[in-house]
């Protein structure tokens, strides 16, 4: 059986649980992150959708937000954020102040393709897959702006739906509702065992 790195999932509010599944279902060992205590073996980190303002609050009260800084600084840890999680690691949010983790040099727009009533599923093209992937949009941001150091890997109707800094990736749409682990095993590969 193949040996992949422990993975964490950010588990303070959002989807979790689907997020630590579709890991599973490839032979990834997870570990729900709740305390700083629980990074403390992990090389890599998926920050779940869910609503980005509990979630950067949550994290700042559990200090988990400083301590995910000080680990991707010091270990390289790897980072993805899905949804809502990509809006808590952008450098901006715009339109919003609130708490988050400028982790990429990205600007996000929240809700930009709509309420929830608006979610919808649609094809992509992704950097690196031979056949589309189906992303889930359920009140997903818009990644509005690129830094230099950062790849675009997808777009849905030339809006920016996945980026890559180095070992951090920040995704508008919801992979792990699918049943296509693709892309988690694509993150797994990029955490340092």
């Amino acid at each position: 059986m193949r040996r992949y790195p422990r993975i964490g999932v950010l588990a303070l509010q959002g989807d979790f649980r689907e997020h630590r599944l579709m890991l599973e279902s490839v032979g990834a060992e997870v570990v729900e992150v709740r305390l700083p205590k629980h990074l403390r073996d992990v090389s890599g980190l998926i920050i779940p959708g869910g609503e980005s303002t509990t979630i950067g609050k949550l994290a700042r009260e559990y200090e988990i937000d400083e301590a995910v800084k000080e680990k991707r600084k010091k270990e390289g840890l790897a980072i993805w954020g899905t949804c809502a999680g990509a809006i808590w690691i952008a450098q901006r949010i715009i339109g919003h102040q609130q708490p988050h983790l400028p982790l990429m040099d990205i600007a996000v727009r929240r809700n930009a393709f709509g309420r929830q009533v608006d979610s919808f599923e649609a094809l992509l093209e992704i950097a690196g897959l031979n056949t589309p992937f189906k992303g889930v949009f359920i009140r997903a941001p818009e990644i509005v702006d690129v830094g230099s150091q950062v790849e675009v890997l997808s777009r849905y109707q030339g809006k920016i739906v996945f980026a890559r800094q180095g070992n951090a990736w920040a995704t508008s749409f919801h992979p792990e509702l699918t049943d296509d682990a693709r892309l988690h095993e694509m993150f797994i590969s990029t955490a340092k065992n």
